[in-house]
């Protein structure tokens, strides 16, 4: 295998809900849960009792580690899972606990969010990490969802209830329930999404520089050409199983329908590639293998969730409506943007698959689009087929980051630190260019 291919798994693999589709998605989410604890027959009906604690996740058995640690302490996000515990310790309903894990989810988003952008405490209290650093978020919230399953409530709580808890803990600490665009002409409505931190066996130090733009740039507004444009952002998990249940349309569709708040543009955003930007312009409907965060593999035609709008029979293949041509051509920051037009197709009528530079031919079969086989292509390939099913006709597509590497003599996970400055340097330096690239995408328009 090579190089390239160890490092980026690319090539390694305000509108509410209708009612069925927000009664599927809430069945999809249930179905991670843990069945309930079985209580034998009796002639009295039980006390009220706490069930057995649930098996904490991959992810979660990870926050024990010196780095998790370290990167919580010195991002000023070592109370949040303990604050949390404490309040939960103190419910005494179910619906309690629901509206607690919303709002502390929220608090710890929105935190999260001021800290990436210069609000809120000092050094003292917020740590000496830089701000713009994306990983306290991340670690927080295991810490969170580990909290959820170590709960010994006070009440009766099933299985599937402490996992509908879980998810609320979920999406609302990625601000996937919180994005509030603006109604008007007078100004542009952007949303993006960005990643967790991933192959953490390999690293657990590792950042995502599309999680990290995603704090830095929700709420804000910018100044394009086009006039000025808001921005709002929400963060996924790199987890296949998450996307299956259909996290990815329930936090878009409200922003996709017809109404004064609907998007003008929106760009999911993923790392990618060493040294370069990819605008990406086919998605495929494959998932390649590579594991996830929680160490599953999917290898799959990309399952669409029930009740959700798509389009049929389901495409091999959607297309970018980013102005990738003006993207690619504009001065935006210190990394080249490319637009990128590879793919990885079994040709119709044939059995193995092949490398095509130029996009797809007619008739074939998706095996990796621009962006690969693995969560990035497929959170594209979802936003864009999702597009297409609601008639939106406005710029939307996926962007690729350039990779985010520490400095020369911090590269063993093993000896070295969980920043310094070339690190930081480069993030920042992403995060610039992706709010430049974004103000190119809302001033050029949809392409043809």
């Amino acid at each position: 295998m090579d190089t390239f291919r160890l490092m980026n798994p690319l090539r390694l693999g305000g509108i509410p809900l209708g009612a069925a589709l927000g009664a599927a998605l809430l069945a999809a989410t249930a179905t991670t849960a843990t069945a309930a604890v079985a209580v034998p027959p009796a002639t009295a009906a039980p006390a009220p009792a706490p069930t057995a604690l649930t098996a904490l996740t991959t992810e979660e058995q990870r926050l024990s580690g010196p780095v998790p640690q370290e990167i919580l302490r010195r991002g000023g996000f070592a109370d949040a899972a303990p604050d949390f515990a404490a309040a939960l310790a103190r419910t005494r309903t179910l619906p309690q606990a629901q509206r607690l894990a919303t709002a502390e989810g929220q608090r710890l988003w929105r935190r999260a969010v001021d800290r990436a952008q210069g609000r809120g405490p000092g050094p003292e209290r917020a740590g000496d990490l830089s701000r713009d650093d994306d990983r306290p978020l991340y670690w927080a919230r295991l810490g969170m969802t580990r909290a959820l399953r170590e709960w010994k409530p006070a009440f009766r709580l099933s299985g599937p209830q402490r996992a509908e808890l879980t998810g609320r803990v979920e999406r609302s600490s990625r601000g996937q329930d919180s994005v509030d665009l603006p109604a008007g002409e007078q100004v542009k409505r952007v949303l993006i999404t960005g990643f967790d931190p991933f192959q953490l066996d390999a690293d657990p130090r590792r950042s995502n520089p599309s999680g990290a733009a995603a704090l830095a740039l929700d709420g804000t507004t910018i100044d394009t050409p086009a006039g000025p444009a808001r921005i709002e952002a929400a963060v996924f998990p790199v987890r296949w199983a998450d996307f299956a249940e259909g996290t990815v349309e329930r936090t878009l569709l409200p922003h996709f329908l017809p109404g004064p708040r609907r998007v003008d543009v929106f760009t999911t955003i993923s790392q990618g590639r060493p040294g370069r930007f990819d605008v990406e312009r086919t998605n495929g409907a494959w998932r390649g293998g590579y594991p996830d965060n929680a160490n599953v593999s999917r290898t799959e035609t990309v399952p669409v969730p029930p009740g959700v709008p798509t389009v049929h029979p389901q495409p091999q293949w959607t297309t970018t409506s980013l102005p990738y041509a003006a993207i690619a051509a504009a001065a935006t920051g210190p990394f080249p943007v490319h637009d990128n037009t590879e793919v990885t197709e079994i040709p119709a009528g044939a059995d193995e698959p092949v490398d095509r530079p130029d996009g797809p031919t007619p008739g074939s079969t998706a095996r990796a689009g621009g962006g690969g086989d693995y969560l990035s292509n497929e959170i594209a390939y979802r936003a864009t087929l999702l597009r297409d099913a609601v008639g939106l006709r406005v710029p939307g597509g996926h962007l690729h980051t350039p990779v985010l590497q520490f400095g020369q003599g911090n590269t063993d996970p093993a000896t070295g630190t969980v920043t310094d400055p070339e690190f930081v340097r480069n993030r920042l330096a992403i995060v610039a260019q992706v709010r430049s690239v974004t103000a190119v995408a809302v001033a050029a328009g949809r392409t043809p």
